[in-house]
């Protein structure tokens, strides 16, 4: 099969589809791998590494995608690589839909065949396309909340920490699950007073054990979500609905009645986010203020680190870009029903269940 993976097109943008490795590893199995000019660059992965692992190197992202069937990315499609498909073609990268009604018209428009890493699931459980980058997501939440509590941010001038003979900071975690709990580990290394809320009770047990009672665990409830809200300094939205739209846990007035200078971190902004006042950032203007408390939405947090989550991404995709590639789109999702569960656009439609529930397309 002929494989290709362009350059990402999106704002502050440097994570990159394939490397050299697995371009390496593809070749290896009789594929054509295909990588357009200066796709690695951000992250230090030369044309040459991907010319010296048997990748071809196409000029521009035009040329890439008329001589590949499978488009390997990583961020969601944007218009202009939205109208380079074809119905021949495979794009398999990440797409949250959801919140994305425009995304999905132009990709059932286009024909092809779109597989979302983030609906991708896992025989144990979990989604493991997902996992990597919420782990990323997770530990740089309380990382960029902790900045931006200082006040040259916008912040309150609080240590998140604090010193000795000083309160710290105190920090709630929406959401326990993968990126929930990267962003307790963080913020609860930086000295900050936790509390993790879920709806889940075995999941408050397990968060309990992991952190042996030094992290608060509470049941998610409206009233008690609101009351923690009012009191907190740093406020992390790590809430999950696989493939749906990401449910609203933090209204207007609760954000009123936050103190001035707090911060509220929407890891879910990819799937439209779980505070009311969201709205998806860049890392160019990262931050913006809503009654004076800051909010930061960047819908791409992983790509501040692209070259741990290229690495840590691209070790979880292999195996089935192999597949996809050794077997194609059908027979692979076929044999394997945790990658059909990653099929959100076949045939002009909207496959996946939550998605299309999400989006309202019937």
């Amino acid at each position: 099969m002929r494989i290709g993976t362009p350059k990402e097109v999106k704002v502050a943008e440097a994570r990159v589809g394939l490397t050299p490795e697995v371009a390496h590893l593809l070749v290896s199995r009789g594929h054509q791998v295909f990588v357009e000019a200066g796709a690695g660059a951000g992250i230090g992965l030369s044309d040459q590494a991907y010319a010296a692992a048997g990748a071809t190197i196409v000029p521009d992202a035009d040329a890439l995608f008329e001589t590949s069937d499978l488009i390997v990315k990583v961020k969601e499609p944007q218009p202009a690589e939205i109208a380079r498909l074809a119905p021949r073609h495979v794009l398999f990268t990440y797409l949250h839909l959801a919140p994305d009604p425009a995304q999905a018209r132009g990709l059932m428009e286009s024909g092809a065949v779109c597989i979302a890493y983030e609906t991708v699931t896992a025989a144990g459980g979990g989604l493991p396309l997902l996992a990597p980058m919420s782990k990323v997501a997770g530990r740089m939440a309380a990382q960029v909340g902790a900045a931006c509590l200082l006040s040259p941010a916008g912040g309150r001038g609080l240590l998140l920490g604090g010193v000795p003979g000083t309160p710290p900071g105190e920090v709630i975690t929406l959401g326990g699950g993968v990126s929930g709990l990267h962003a307790a580990e963080v913020a609860l290394g930086l000295g900050a007073r936790v509390t993790v809320f879920d709806i889940s009770i075995p999941r408050l047990d397990a968060l309990h054990a992991h952190f042996g009672g030094r992290v608060s665990t509470r049941v998610a409830t409206p009233a008690a979500i609101a009351d923690a809200v009012a009191g907190a300094d740093l406020v992390i939205g790590c809430v999950l609905a696989p493939g749906a739209a990401a449910p609203r846990l933090v209204s207007r007035a609760d954000v009123g009645r936050m103190r001035k200078g707090s911060v509220l971190v929407d890891v879910a902004i990819d799937q439209g986010g779980c505070f009311e006042t969201s709205r998806p950032t860049t890392h160019v203007e990262p931050t913006f203020e809503v009654d004076g408390v800051l909010h930061y939405c960047v819908a791409n947090m992983p790509g501040a680190a692209p070259l741990t989550s290229t690495q840590a991404l691209t070790a979880a995709t292999a195996p089935f870009v192999a597949a996809l590639a050794d077997k194609g789109w059908r027979q692979a999702t076929c044999d394997d029903p945790h990658l059909a569960a990653g099929l959100n656009v076949v045939d002009g439609r909207i496959v996946h269940p939550a998605v299309r529930e999400a989006l309202g397309f019937h």
